[in-house]
């Protein structure tokens, strides 16, 4: 009875990711459906006749011009070398070095405001938890006029540079830091340890719950990061996924045709995320509670 009890508890729980997990199966399956059953009404909810078409069709001419028959998603973008692979390489690279850079420049940051003796650290650390309260998209205009400036517009460095001070980041940081006693930086002091090294080989080590919870926060901000790529990014080759996906999706809004070819997009845009997410959960999981308890 106490089983049945909890099990209807959770219930609300499965409905809750049943909705969310139906749109995600559905565009799965919509990428490997052949074009006649992808516009048949009604439609199936499970392939008839798999196919690998929306990703490279075989019978597709460029020289003809067919209703049935439309480039696969690695058969198009021909003037960026790679196709869409470029965009996939894009994304993964400023996602990478966003997530690596951040992290390492907040936990500075967080060492500082918690480790040192650091004078008006609590004004900076107010300062830093109501920059919090900005919307992001007020800074837009003048990130962009710094970017041009130095002429980083449609370059790694206009990525990266600009998305590198993460505020929440350090917040968290900062309350998971606090639960690291203090007597261990003060036995590195004694020992002779430098603050950078205490901070690289005493703190790090004991932070990577944290880290990782943040570093799965982090990817996927930055992976799905749309609007500010759409505005530094004056080159295709430039481009990363969502502004690639939304560029494809523009582009063949209005034929049925190229639904599976989106799909397509839209499943390998996904897939880096959701395999991220289960190999860092565990650690998401934990470094959320510790930083819960002790914070």
């Amino acid at each position: 009875m106490t089983r049945l009890k909890g099990e209807l508890i959770r219930l609300p729980l499965y409905l809750a990711g049943l909705t969310m997990l139906v749109p995600f199966y559905w565009m799965a399956s919509a990428a490997f459906k052949p074009v006649p059953e992808l516009t048949r009404n009604p439609p199936s909810f499970v392939p008839g006749d798999p196919t690998l078409d929306a990703f490279h069709e075989p019978a597709w001419d460029p020289g003809v011009r067919a209703d049935q028959v439309v480039a696969g998603l690695f058969q198009r973008y021909p003037d960026v070398p790679g196709g869409f692979l470029r965009f996939m390489g894009n994304s993964l690279f400023v996602a990478a070095a966003i997530t690596v850079l951040s992290l390492l420049v907040a936990a500075l940051a967080a060492y500082a405001l918690t480790k040192m003796d650091l004078p008006g650290r609590r004004v900076i650390f107010v300062v830093v938890v109501a920059s919090m309260m900005i919307p992001w998209q007020v800074t837009l205009v003048p990130n962009y006029l710094i970017v041009r400036n130095l002429e980083w517009l449609n370059s790694y460095p206009g990525y990266i540079v600009p998305a590198l001070a993460k505020a929440f980041v350090v917040f968290f940081l900062v309350q998971y830091m606090r639960s690291i006693p203090d007597d261990l930086v003060h036995a590195a002091r004694v020992d002779g340890a430098g603050e950078f090294r205490i901070w690289w080989r005493v703190v790090m080590p004991l932070m990577r719950p944290a880290l990782a919870a943040m570093a799965i926060f982090v990817v996927l901000a930055e992976w799905n990061n749309f609007l500010w790529p759409l505005i530094i990014v004056q080159d295709d080759t430039m481009a990363n996924v969502p502004v690639a996906l939304s560029r494809l999706n523009a582009s063949n809004a209005f034929n049925p045709n190229n639904m599976a070819v989106i799909m397509a997009a839209s499943l390998l845009t996904s897939l880096p995320t959701v395999i991220f997410f289960l190999a860092f959960q565990k650690h998401f999981t934990r470094g959320i509670a510790l930083s819960g308890i002790k914070g």
